[in-house]
Order: C-alpha cells, then sequence, then structure tokens
C-alpha cells in the first residue's frame, strides 16, 4: 500500500478514534467494509483498540477511522486498518458510499488496499453479499467476517461460514465484535490471505435477457444483466450456506415493534423515554454536580491563592487569572459533567438495545407527513448529541438539495453543549420541574425543525419531493455494559476536549477583556471592576438589543457574544463575570444560580422566570457554535451558511420577544 491512499485516508473526522494508534510505515493497509449496521465500526473499535463512533443507522461514520491492529503472526506483526463509511454497495447513491467506492476501487492498482474485509450479517445473508460480489470483481484479496451470528440464530438461521467461503472463493470467519470472540480466527485468516496472490479479477457473466435483444443490449441493459447475475450469485451462496428453520409464530421482537412502532403509541413512548433521561438525568447528577461545585469554589480556588502567594505572586494579576480565570470559568463547566457522562450513558443505553432506531422510525413518519426528507431525520439524530458530526453525516443523502436543506436545520437541534445552560436554568428558576423543563426544551428544539423546514419546503424548495426512510432495523438486545461505557466516553471525552481547548482559549481572552480598564480612570489592568472593563463596555453596546426579550443586562448579552464560540463558554463567561464581580461568591457554593436569578429579576423587571425561558429560547434557536458553522461552510458552502445564520438570528431574537412579552403578562 503506498503513501497516497494513507495521505487520502487521513481525513479529519468529527469522531476521532483516540484510544488506537497508527500502525508502523509500511505495513499492508486492510480495508474495513460493508453495509450500514453490520457492526462493521463495533469490529473496528474490537481488532484496533479505538473508540470510533457507532450507532445503528446509517451515517454514524462518513469519515474514514484508521487505526492499528495487531495480528500476532510472525510474518504479518500487524496491519493498517480502515474504517470505511458504510455501503451497501459499489454504485454509490451518497457521498459517503461514493468516498468507498473511490478508495476501493476508483484509485489506481497500487493505491488500493492490500485485502478488503467485507463485513456479512448473518441474520441478513442476502442483502449483504451483493457488495462481496461487486468487490470479488476486481483485483482485491478479500476475507468475509460473518458477524450477528447469535442474532439469525434467534431467527432460526443458521450459516454455515465454511461452505459460504468455499461458494465465494474467499475464506469467511465468524466474529462478534461486541463480546470480542473471533478476533484471533479472523487475524489468522488475514494474515494468510495477504501472504497469497492478488486475485485476478472474477466477473461475474452477464445472464440473458432474450435473444430478441440481442445486440442491441445499451449499457443500462447491460448493468441490469450483470446485477441480475450477481443477484443469482448471491441466491446460489445463501442457498448452499444456509438454512432457515420456520418457527410459525411472530417473535417477542414484531410484539414490541407492534407497540413502539405503531402511529398512536409510537410517539408518546419516544417522548416518554426522552422525559425519563431527562428526568433522572437533572435528579441523580445534581448531588455529584454539587460535590464539583464545592470542590473547585472552595478547595481548588483556595489551594491555588495559597500556591500563588508562596511563590510571590497572589494579588496579582496572575492570581486574579488562575483563579477568577481558570477556575471559575473551566473548573464551574467541569462540573457539568457527571450530568453529561449520566445522560450520554441513558441514551447509550436506548441505543445499544436497538430502540433508538425505532424512535427514527417513528419521528421520521412525522417528519414525511409535513413534507421533510425522510432519510434527513438521520443526521438530525445525531444532532442532539453534536451538530458538528450531524452536518457531516448529511453526506448520507444522496439528493444534493436535501443535503443543504438538513445542514440548516440541523443548528436548530439541540446539542449537548446546551444542555448544561438549560440545567443551570432550569434548576435555578424551577427547581422542582428542572427536569421537565429541559424535555420540553428538546421539545421545542423538535418543534422547530418542523416548522423551518416547512418554512423552507414552502419556499425556497417547493418541487423536492420527499423519500421514504430505509433503514435496517437492529434486532433487540441486552445492552453490553462495555459497549455502552466505550460510547458515553467517547462523548463525554469530545465534551471535555472542548473545556480543555475552545473553552480554555475563550476564558483567557474573557479574562484579559475583564482586566481591561475601558478608558482612562477606570483602574488599572488587573486591578478594574468588571463594569468598567473593556468587557463590559463591549457587552453594554449589544445589551439593548435583548431589552425587549427581559434580559438585556450586560453579563448577560455578554454570555450569548462569548456563546457564538462555544455554548458551553455561556456558563464559564458567567462564572468568570461574576467571580470578579462579587469574589466573596467564590466560598459560597451554588452561588452562581443566584447571581444568574438576581440579573435576570433586574433586567426583566420582575418576570425573571419568564426572561429565563426567553433565554433558553434564543439559546436553542441563535447561531450554533463556531465548530458547527465550520462544518456547514465546508458541506455546503459559505452563502448558504451565512443564510442559516441570518435566520437563526432573526428566529432566535423574535421567538425570545415573544415569550417574554406575552409570558409577562400571564406570569
Amino acid at each position: 500500500m503506498t503513501d497516497q491512499l494513507a495521505a487520502r485516508t487521513a481525513v479529519p473526522s468529527c469522531h476521532s478514534d483516540a484510544g488506537g494508534r497508527s500502525a508502523a510505515p509500511g505495513a499492508p493497509v486492510v480495508a474495513l467494509a460493508g453495509s450500514p449496521n453490520v457492526g462493521k465500526s463495533t469490529l473496528f473499535n474490537a481488532l484496533t483498540g479505538a473508540r470510533r463512533q457507532m450507532g445503528n443507522w446509517p451515517g454514524t461514520s462518513v469519515e474514514v477511522g484508521r487505526g492499528s491492529w495487531a495480528l500476532g503472526d510472525a510474518r504479518v506483526p500487524e496491519v493498517a486498518l480502515i474504517d470505511l463509511p458504510g455501503a451497501y454497495s459499489l454504485d454509490p447513491a451518497s457521498p459517503d458510499e461514493e468516498l468507498t467506492r473511490d478508495l476501493l476501487i476508483g484509485a489506481p492498482p497500487d493505491e488500493r488496499p492490500d485485502l478488503v474485509i467485507v463485513t456479512v450479517d448473518a441474520a441478513h445473508l442476502a442483502r449483504s453479499l451483493y457488495l462481496v460480489a461487486q468487490v470479488r470483481e476486481h483485483a482485491l484479496r478479500v476475507v468475509v467476517a460473518l458477524t450477528m451470528a447469535d442474532i439469525a440464530a434467534r431467527r432460526g438461521i443458521h450459516v454455515d461460514a465454511h461452505a459460504l467461503g468455499a461458494h465465494l472463493g474467499a475464506p469467511a470467519v465468524d466474529v462478534d465484535p461486541r463480546h470480542r470472540s473471533g478476533r484471533a480466527s479472523l487475524g489468522e485468516v488475514v494474515a494468510e490471505t495477504l501472504h497469497q496472490p492478488v486475485p485476478v479479477p472474477r466477473p461475474l457473466p452477464e445472464m440473458d435477457l432474450g435473444a430478441d435483444m440481442g445486440a442491441d443490449l445499451d449499457a443500462l441493459d447491460a448493468d441490469l444483466a450483470l446485477a441480475d447475475s450477481r443477484f443469482a450469485w448471491v441466491d446460489e451462496a445463501v442457498r448452499a450456506a444456509s438454512r432457515t428453520e420456520a418457527t410459525g409464530r411472530s417473535t417477542w421482537s414484531d410484539r414490541i415493534d407492534a407497540v413502539v412502532t405503531s402511529r398512536l403509541w409510537g410517539p408518546l413512548v419516544f417522548l416518554g423515554a426522552m422525559w425519563l433521561v431527562f428526568q433522572v438525568t437533572t435528579t441523580v447528577a445534581a448531588p455529584l454536580q454539587d460535590a464539583l461545585d464545592t470542590l473547585f469554589t472552595g478547595p481548588v480556588s483556595e489551594g491555588a491563592r495559597r500556591l500563588l502567594g508562596l511563590v510571590g505572586l497572589g494579588g496579582t494579576p496572575v492570581e486574579g487569572f488562575v483563579v477568577n480565570g481558570l477556575i471559575a470559568g473551566v473548573g464551574m463547566l467541569l462540573t457539568f459533567a457527571p450530568l453529561m457522562a449520566l445522560m450520554f450513558l441513558l441514551l447509550a443505553l436506548l441505543e445499544d438495545s436497538g430502540y433508538l432506531a425505532r424512535a427514527a422510525v417513528v419521528t421520521d413518519r412525522l417528519m414525511r407527513s409535513i413534507g421533510l426528507p425522510g432519510r434527513a431525520f438521520l443526521p438530525l439524530v445525531v444532532g442532539f448529541g453534536c451538530n458538528v458530526p450531524a452536518i457531516s453525516a448529511t453526506r448520507t443523502l444522496p439528493n444534493a438539495r436535501h443535503r443543504i436543506m438538513t445542514a440548516l436545520l440541523v443548528p436548530l437541534t439541540s446539542c449537548s453543549a446546551r444542555l448544561t445552560v438549560y440545567v443551570l436554568m432550569a434548576t435555578t428558576f424551577f427547581p422542582r420541574q428542572a427536569g421537565t423543563v429541559v424535555f420540553l426544551m428538546y421539545v421545542l428544539s423538535i418543534a422547530l425543525v418542523i416548522l423551518l423546514g416547512l418554512a423552507l419546503r414552502a419556499t425556497l424548495w417547493r418541487r423536492v419531493g420527499d423519500e421514504p426512510l430505509i433503514l435496517d432495523l437492529p434486532p433487540y438486545q441486552r445492552p453490553h455494559l462495555r459497549l455502552m461505557a466505550d460510547q458515553t466516553w467517547v462523548r463525554l471525552r469530545t465534551f471535555l476536549q472542548t473545556a480543555g481547548g475552545i473553552i480554555v482559549a475563550t476564558v483567557t481572552i474573557v479574562w484579559l477583556l475583564q482586566a481591561t480598564p475601558a478608558g482612562p480612570g477606570h483602574g488599572s489592568f488587573g486591578d478594574v471592576p468588571a463594569e468598567d472593563s473593556a468587557y463590559a463596555a463591549t457587552a453594554m453596546a449589544v445589551a439593548p438589543v435583548f431589552e425587549p426579550a427581559g434580559f438585556g443586562e450586560w453579563r448577560t448579552s455578554s454570555a450569548l457574544v462569548v456563546g457564538f464560540v462555544a455554548k458551553e463558554a455561556v456558563i464559564s463567561s458567567w462564572a468568570q463575570t461574576f467571580a470578579v464581580s462579587e469574589p466573596s461568591s467564590s466560598d459560597q457554593p451554588g452561588r452562581l444560580g443566584e447571581l444568574v436569578r438576581a440579573d435576570f429579576e433586574r433586567s426583566s423587571g420582575g418576570h425573571g422566570a419568564v426572561a429565563a425561558v426567553a433565554f433558553m429560547v434564543f439559546l436553542l434557536a441563535y447561531t450554533p457554535c463556531v465548530a458547527t458553522v465550520a462544518t456547514q461552510r465546508r458541506e455546503i458552502g459559505l452563502r448558504w451558511t451565512l443564510f442559516g445564520i441570518a435566520v437563526q438570528l432573526a428566529m432566535a431574537w423574535t421567538l425570545a420577544v415573544l415569550v417574554f412579552q406575552v409570558g409577562r403578562v400571564f406570569w
């Protein structure tokens, strides 16, 4: 494998494969291919030790994952394993499938993988083998990894891997990525196959479509004939390698699906599950959050002061930056880590059990009934975790207009970064109904996606037709604790990396502005009242815009400006500002919420709770973080990105003003 392919596959990924490592230079390159939802990324994680994002629908892996796989073979100690985007065939219907085709057969022969492992679902053998039929038609070493054998057995399907490999002309190995069994056998087969010569292409003969067509077959007819040949070959392989025992009765999975995917009960079950997630999250995580808050505002801050005093930096701007900047800003954000971890764990539970895919089906029905593209809901689901990978996941949509439309809607899905602010506001203003308030914000998020989608459909894309959601529903299964822990850590790590990267930079800039006097006579650098700082002066210029919404106070408007960088920074901005304005608050755990409440009461004329709701609505609808904007620009271009920003700002301000002006009349 040459360096050209390595360079082509070294693309940035929203879900980096941290936890794995790169293979040594010159190691053979093995590509992992397969249809969506056959356990391909789970197998990649099991083989490399990486933690690549997994999911129960297409679009989870829209970038190329790379890692090292130690085979334990003296001749081939390790290989560079590449996890390609899921593809049903080598006839691309979307940009991610086109990437898979290009890397497998579109590149020159010397830039292609040394071997391709095609993951095949034993429970849906015929559907998975079409890709194998296409891959074997090219000069590529092929190994088949047979997954989901346990699921197939429960359905009365038994596949003989040896017989399957004999018919395919390529070795087939049983593997169970979830329980990490079969890895050694797969490694042995891969090592052995790598020492065999590259096979010659093995195209299937085209089926005879009828003598009357003869020489009049055009290119389309030839493609149909070849496809028929592949299907016939697949059918022979299935008959030769599998047997099915008829059960004669519906399974318990079918009976559950009759409820959770029904038109009546499906939406109710989905809303109930989401309400339970947020209720448990806000209730269980609260004591842990309070404990961390006490730790950072007490012992950590005090320890930092003493340490800086010992080295002669006590009472200097350095102490202000460390205590009122880094500890107050980043520390306050980190108190939300238990909350985020618990929410991610509960979502991983729903996903690994197989339920979230059913939720996608239920919501897709609603989306299509109002004219939105069916498959577009898949990236939108991802958006509730993070908007950045969600916009990247629009590559799974074959229609360019659908991709643009969906990328414009994704920022309205309430990402996990906004959750930190929702929880602070809900527990401060609505302590007894905090979980319900957070849940309603997510319901509002869905409603805004629907309303904006309808507006775009009625104006810009009147002729865009919708398409049904085609999704392989995963089987219900007992959640695997290790997989759930891996997925929780992947998502939590992303949150913590943001806190350690963008947030630190933002905290530094905010502190510098707060430490700089707004003009002569307002103090000296590092010794200036917060309201006389350059930070406050900038915020005061923006604050009047938010007065009609009830939160036209400079500390609040400044937090929203900082929120353009990252929504988590809203919390750190408040923590810094109040730490400077109220130094004594560092000795009073939980004081931040009280100070925020006092600000909202002042700016709203005594209608603090209504202003808090308006603030959360604005936070939901206005422009997402800079990483999301950058991803939008990459995927849909600058013009559509600027259009989206304008629409989001106008919608956010209008809704916030409407909520406050109407709410204060009745509340």
